[in-house]
C-alpha cells in the first residue's frame, strides 16, 4: 500500500489541485487537518463549499481520509465545544473523516486500520477521542495508523524552532496504545529546522509531519508499506527512512 500524507493546506488552491492530480497514484490519501484558513479574506462558509468540491474530485486508488484541525472549527457541537461541522458533508464511499475508523482489508499483503481523530476543543471531545482509540485498540490488525492533527509533545516533529509545540495527551495515548503510525501536521516548521524532523520513532510508533511550504506543491510524505520506507518531499529535496529502523536517522540536510 502507498500512502500520501499532506496537511495544513490552508485553502491553498494550487496545492489542492496537485493533490487532485496525484491522488490516483496512491492507495490512501490522508489530509491531516487545517483545510480552511481563518486568516483568508474568503469567508469560511465559502471556503468549505470549495473544499468539499475539491474533495469530491480526489480519486485515490482506495480511500481518502480527511481529519479536522484547529482552523477547521466552524461552530459548536452537541457538547457546546467547537467542531468542524462542515466536514461530515465530505463523507461518501471511500471517504472517511472525524470519528471514523477505516479498515483497509488485506490486499497485496496489507491489512490496515486507520483511526481518524477530530481536533477536540474540550473535555467531551477529548473523552470521545480516547474512547475511539481504546475501541480500535481491541481490533487492531497488522498495521494501525492514527490521523491526528497535532504531533506529540517532546517529539522533534513538533519543534518550531523555538520550543516544542506538541500535544501531551497524544504522547500519553501513544505510550498506552502503541500504534504503528501517527500521521500529523499542525506545526509547520519542524522539517525545516535543524533540531526538527519530519519523522520520529517513539518506541514502536512512527510519527510523521510533512510541514508546510509555499508554492504549488505541498510538502508531503509518501509511505510505501510494501517497500518498507517513507520519503519526505519538499523544496529542500528528498529524505527517506526505513520503516524497520529502530529510530529515525540523523538528518544531513543542514
Amino acid at each position: 500500500m502507498r500512502i500520501l500524507l499532506v496537511s495544513d493546506l490552508h485553502y491553498t488552491l494550487p496545492q489542492l489541485d496537485w493533490v487532485v492530480h496525484c491522488a490516483p497514484s496512491f492507495d490512501l490519501v490522508v489530509i491531516a487537518g487545517d483545510h480552511l484558513d481563518v486568516s483568508s479574506p474568503v469567508p469560511l462558509g465559502t471556503q468549505s463549499l470549495v473544499l468539499l468540491r475539491y474533495f469530491s474530485l480526489m480519486k485515490p486508488g482506495r480511500s481518502l481520509v480527511l481529519a479536522s484541525g484547529n482552523h477547521d472549527l466552524t461552530g459548536s457541537d452537541r457538547h457546546g465545544e467547537r467542531a468542524a461541522l462542515w466536514l461530515p458533508d465530505s463523507r461518501r464511499p471511500g471517504v472517511a473523516t472525524d470519528g471514523d475508523s477505516l479498515h483497509l482489508h488485506a490486499q497485496a499483503g496489507d491489512d490496515t486500520l486507520v483511526t481518524i481523530c477530530p481536533w477536540w476543543d474540550g473535555p467531551a471531545g477529548r473523552e470521545e477521542v480516547e474512547r475511539l482509540l481504546a475501541a480500535d485498540a481491541d481490533r487492531r490488525p497488522a498495521c494501525w495508523a492514527w490521523v491526528y492533527h497535532w504531533p506529540p509533545m517532546g517529539s522533534p516533529t513538533c519543534w518550531n524552532g523555538r520550543r516544542h509545540y506538541g500535544d501531551a495527551d497524544l504522547a500519553g495515548w501513544i505510550a498506552t496504545f502503541q500504534p504503528d503510525f501517527v500521521l500529523a501536521g499542525h506545526v509547520h516548521e519542524p522539517p525545516f529546522k535543524p533540531a526538527g524532523a519530519w519523522a520520529d520513532r517513539i518506541g514502536g510508533t512512527w510519527v510523521f509531519n510533512a510541514g508546510r511550504q509555499i508554492g504549488p506543491v505541498p510538502a508531503h510524505i509518501v509511505i510505501d508499506l510494501a517497500a518498507g520506507a517513507a520519503t519526505w518531499y519538499s523544496m529542500m529535496g528528498e529524505e527517506s527512512v526505513a520503516l524497520d529502523a529502530a529510530h529515525a536517522p540523523a538528518r544531513s540536510v543542514f
